[in-house]
């Protein structure tokens, strides 16, 4: 059977029973890419330097939508390999993590995509949001002048991961 890149491999079948593993299942990481607040993107520059930004985003469809504009938007567009991060947690025992290593892809979502990426960010993120005449007018001026593209990223590839509360 063909493997998902968009899953994370099961290695449970090579882990000696009974010993304990970090590792979530696909569900649950999944399900943290899906609530996690912050992302950070990593994207290459031209010489393959990376560059890793956090991002707010949203999961649709085992995909991830990123709502941006600047130079995130160039690398992608020349150079598709990325990778996205989410993690938790301050003391070790609370440690979480999923990496994808991503295909990422400028695109023009149909409109009916569109409307989804634009109610997911708006359920996800209106109470982190400052509103625009409460910023000062550069920045309005900046934001109504800069357009924003969607790059979507397709998991391809090792899905990464640990929990370490698993190991208690």
């Amino acid at each position: 059977m063909a493997e998902d890149p968009g899953r994370p491999r099961d290695r449970s079948e090579a882990r000696p029973a009974g010993r304990p593993t970090v590792r979530m299942t696909p569900e649950e990481c999944w399900e943290m890419l899906e609530t996690s607040v912050n992302g950070t993107l990593t994207t290459l520059r031209a010489n393959g330097q990376p560059v890793a930004l956090p991002v707010w985003y949203v999961v649709l469809d085992h995909k991830i939508y990123v709502v941006t504009r600047g130079k995130k938007v160039t690398r992608v567009r020349n150079d598709s390999r990325c990778s996205f991060l989410v993690e938790s947690g301050e003391r070790w025992a609370e440690l979480r993590a999923v990496h994808v290593e991503c295909a990422g892809e400028v695109i023009e979502p149909s409109e009916e995509l569109a409307g989804r990426i634009t109610l997911a960010l708006d359920e996800k993120y209106a109470r982190y949001r400052t509103a625009g005449d409460e910023m000062p007018r550069q920045t309005q001026d900046y934001y109504r002048k800069n357009l924003n593209a969607v790059i979507q990223l397709t998991p391809v590839g090792k899905m990464l991961n640990w929990d370490n509360a698993k190991l208690l």
